[in-house]
């Protein structure tokens, strides 16, 4: 494991931090973004931190950048409180912050996602000792792991979970892993499941791969009961999501020190936007917009969820009929969840 003894990053006192988050209908995922917010201050004092959403809670974006904007600070560093390069890294939140220092004059560096370095990969295998420590049944290589993504229109990003998934499967010595997420893509959690224990495992570890607690989280959940309940004889373990272990926070830091050297690069080599990639050919020079303008702040109301799937026109998935995914997904829903 590696310790947060080892990062001791020194940064100058004329910056400040703004952690841009996406926003949740849950209140217990907000609570979990403030305890990473308040881990990172904890740990850089003297730099002024703020944060704000893009959509369902306030503060929005543009209002932490006022804040850290009012301290004086001579840089301002934006970081996307993110897994992974997807539509909301790559459009949304660099469309608002460019739309403020346009308005302000306001010069802003962003940052990359948490994306995948041995920190990240740590505080997933972190996650998963838990589980296995408390739960010394069956032997690690007559384990299955199952790593459950957020799921993307971008196959960049979701081929990074697959990639995490691999890593823990060598790291530990699994006998098996397979990833499945929960929307836009496929395979879905519950068909992805079902498949998997074709393969004869007795023991299932569901690893959710995602920041914090919220409804997807909860939908993770319940179609991992739905499908235990249908196999009594095999043992599931459900591992904790990353929330705030001290590796997360190691690599926010990492982040922005990445900004301060000038190597912030985001990997845009299988991107969709920019590369000539396998199935998804018509996206590249699609023009990169923010979908969150009309739900900024916005809570629970008819207007606003109204508005918000008005926001989410995005460019048409082109595997949006697969029979292991979105249409599996609204099915579903539909019917039991």
């Amino acid at each position: 494991m590696i310790s947060t003894t080892s990062i001791n990053y020194k940064y100058p006192s004329n910056i400040g931090i703004v952690l841009c988050g996406h926003g949740s209908r849950d209140p217990q995922a907000v609570e979990e973004f403030m305890n990473v917010v308040n881990k990172i201050k904890s740990r850089i004092p003297n730099i002024p931190v703020a944060f704000g959403f893009l959509e369902f809670n306030r503060p929005i974006i543009s209002e932490a950048l006022d804040q850290i904007r009012d301290t004086g600070v001579e840089r301002i560093i934006a970081l996307p409180a993110m897994l992974f390069a997807a539509g909301h890294t790559k459009n949304d939140i660099p469309a608002v912050l460019k739309k403020y220092s346009d308005k302000n004059r306001t010069p802003i560096q962003y940052g990359r996602e948490l994306g995948l370095n041995s920190l990240m990969i740590g505080a997933a295998g972190a996650r998963l000792k838990e589980i296995i420590e408390t739960n010394p049944i069956f032997p690690i290589s007559e384990t299955l792991l199952v790593v459950a993504g957020r799921g993307s229109s971008d196959p960049d990003a979701n081929s990074n979970v697959c990639k995490i998934t691999r890593l823990l499967v060598e790291g530990f010595g699994f006998g098996w892993g397979e990833t499945v997420f929960s929307g836009v893509t496929f395979p879905l959690v519950d068909p992805g499941l079902r498949h998997a224990l074709k393969l004869g495992f007795k023991r299932v570890i569901l690893l959710p791969y995602f920041l914090f607690s919220g409804v997807l989280v909860n939908r993770v959940r319940d179609h991992a009961i739905r499908v235990a309940k249908d196999n009594p004889d095999v043992q599931f373990l459900n591992a904790s999501y990353l929330s705030d272990q001290d590796l997360v926070i190691d690599t926010f830091l990492e982040r922005i020190q990445e900004v301060l050297n000038g190597e912030s690069f985001m990997n845009c080599a299988l991107c969709k936007y920019r590369s000539n990639l396998l199935g998804f050919e018509s996206e590249v020079g699609y023009e990169q917009i923010s979908h969150h303008d009309h739900v900024e702040g916005c809570i629970d109301t008819p207007q606003s969820n109204k508005n918000h799937e008005h926001s989410h026109e995005h460019f048409p998935y082109p595997h949006s009929e697969h029979p292991l995914g979105p249409v599996t997904l609204r099915s579903l829903n539909k019917g039991q969840i």
